[in-house]
């Protein structure tokens, strides 16, 4: 049985660039480093919440291609509890911010950043009202 999602993968051009967007702009906490067969920084694991990581791998060389009609991974998506908190927090730390905060479909509120590669990241926050806070309540996942 399927109890969570414990991490989403994302390989960097420079591993020390994204862990410090995540870690001092985003304000996410690292959990640990692995080296790789040489010695060398091969993997980051950010925290976000119990459970829950994103883990970073070193040496990417090759670019994507990222779009609305490309199949695949889309972007990631952070919750926060206070969006006009994390977005000032963003912008005062230099972050790239890629959207005002807007309440989107589903009636949470959102902005939208990216990383050092250019990575898509919304950040929402889910209202009583929202669609998602809705189903969490239905599925009894509160």
């Amino acid at each position: 049985m399927i109890t969570g999602l414990s991490h989403t993968a994302i390989r960097t051009r420079n591993i020390l660039d994204s862990v410090r967007y995540y870690t001092e702009v985003l304000g996410l906490r690292e959990a640990f480093r692995m080296m790789g067969q040489d010695g060398s920084l091969a993997t980051v694991y950010i925290f976000i919440a119990p459970g829950q990581y994103l883990e970073l791998f070193s040496n990417g060389t090759r670019e994507g291609t990222a779009g609305r009609d490309v199949i695949g991974m889309c972007h990631i998506c952070l919750k926060t509890e206070d969006i006009r908190r994390t977005y000032a927090d963003v912008q005062a730390r230099g972050g790239s911010l890629d959207s005002e905060i807007y309440t989107g479909k589903s009636k949470c509120l959102m902005f939208w950043t990216h990383d050092p590669d250019g990575t898509p990241i919304e950040v929402m926050e889910m209202p009583p009202e929202s669609l998602q806070a809705q189903a969490d309540q239905r599925l009894g996942q509160v």
